[in-house]
């Protein structure tokens, strides 16, 4: 008896259950979920390195141990940067204040002459307001905030050299998991799987270093002050895609702003960051990030954006490869190859497939009866 093939509101039905499902498992477990999904990317990355000390003659675990020291020397480095910038920064705090004392009374000035809001008023207001800041800050919810992320650091190396040092055992289990028949496919995809995200991630820091120089630069011709702080955070924050370089854009004129306020800086200045914008989005991206993460703007921003409400800011981060393995997987997996085309970047125009082939999908051969009829009809609708 053969089996019947269950209808398509019972596929789209159990479809979108899962999808619920593993995005309440991501809400609820992200304090596990994403550390281990950052040292995920974080081994990726650093296996190259680590097999290429291994046939250089170091045992194993050092070599792990090398490769991920190196990753900390590295980041300890940009951090040690950025910490010298804010301390220079922090030098010029009493201009800064004296420049926001300024723009405070004038601000007052002008909300009491347009909306005849006496001084009083405002200073009730602005006493509310802080005090309920204040009780915001003090509640259990911000120790979680601020302690969240440092032990979010600590996991990460620790992850890493755990998945480094255990790759085949979890590849292994990966493989046996499934159906002998369909072993092949999933060395298959899984290999496909490394090379995108090895493609990403050494991409990603390669966009990353050439965005900041770039920002730096512009910045200093201007004469900027902090000019490398807000490249180096600017290209920071562009690892958020499509959002980050509008967060970065908006604090580099606002901190510009305390130190020069003159119009022509600060179009200056988001002049050189709309260029910068567009020489990463034309050929940062396409040539240093690589070919092989093939999504759409429209699934990236809201792939972002439900990252963003699921795990925060690492959320967002982890959105696009978190995309690109989805896709890799659908691609493969029969059943799912519409989720793919969706998550693709080929319009119908562009792929030549034979799914886009909605009109005249088996034409008759010339002689055949129809021939004519069929060759008629389509250039009635051309």
């Amino acid at each position: 008896m053969e089996s019947s093939t269950p209808p398509f509101y019972q596929k789209l039905s159990l479809t979108l259950l899962a999808i619920g499902i593993i995005m309440v498992a991501i809400y609820l477990g992200q304090d596990i979920i994403v550390p281990l999904a950052l040292a995920g990317l974080l081994a990726v990355l650093l296996r190259p390195l680590e097999e290429r000390l291994i046939r250089l003659g170091v045992p194993k675990l050092m070599a792990i141990t090398l490769a991920l020291l190196l990753a900390v020397l590295v980041v300890s480095a940009v951090t040690v940067l950025i910490s010298m910038q804010l301390a220079d920064f922090s030098d010029e705090w009493p201009k800064l204040k004296r420049n926001i004392d300024h723009f405070y009374r004038d601000a007052r000035r002008w909300i009491r002459r347009e909306y005849s809001v006496s001084y009083r008023q405002q200073a009730e207001y602005l006493k509310n307001a802080q005090s309920k800041t204040l009780e915001t800050f003090q509640g259990p919810e911000t120790l979680g905030a601020v302690t969240g992320p440092l032990g979010t650091l600590i996991l990460i190396p620790i992850y890493t050299f755990l998945l480094l040092y255990y790759r085949a055992m979890l590849l292994h289990f990966a493989v046996v998991l499934f159906a002998e028949e369909h072993k092949q496919r999933v060395l298959e995809i899984l290999g496909e799987i490394k090379a995108i995200i090895q493609s990403y991630m050494v991409g990603l820091l390669l966009e990353t270093t050439a965005v900041a120089v770039l920002n730096s630069v512009g910045l200093l011709v201007l004469n900027v002050q902090y000019a490398i702080l807000l490249g180096v955070m600017a290209a920071i924050l562009n690892l958020v895609p499509y959002i980050g370089g509008l967060v970065a854009t908006a604090l580099a004129v606002m901190v510009t702003f305390i130190s020069h306020p003159e119009i022509d800086v600060l179009l200056g200045v988001v002049g050189i960051f709309i260029v910068v914008q567009v020489i990463d989005n034309n050929f940062f991206v396409p040539f240093i990030v690589g070919s092989k993460v093939r999504i759409n703007a429209l699934v990236s921003i809201v792939g972002v954006l439900v990252g963003g409400a699921l795990a925060g800011l690492s959320g967002m981060f982890l959105s696009i490869p978190a995309i690109a393995m989805m896709k890799v997987v659908f691609d493969r997996v029969e059943g799912l190859e519409p989720w793919g085309i969706l998550l693709g970047d080929q319009t119908p125009e562009q792929a030549n497939n034979n799914l886009f082939r909605f009109v005249n999908l088996k034409r008759p051969a010339a002689g055949a009866p129809g021939a004519g009829a069929s060759d008629r009809e389509e250039k009635n609708q051309s």
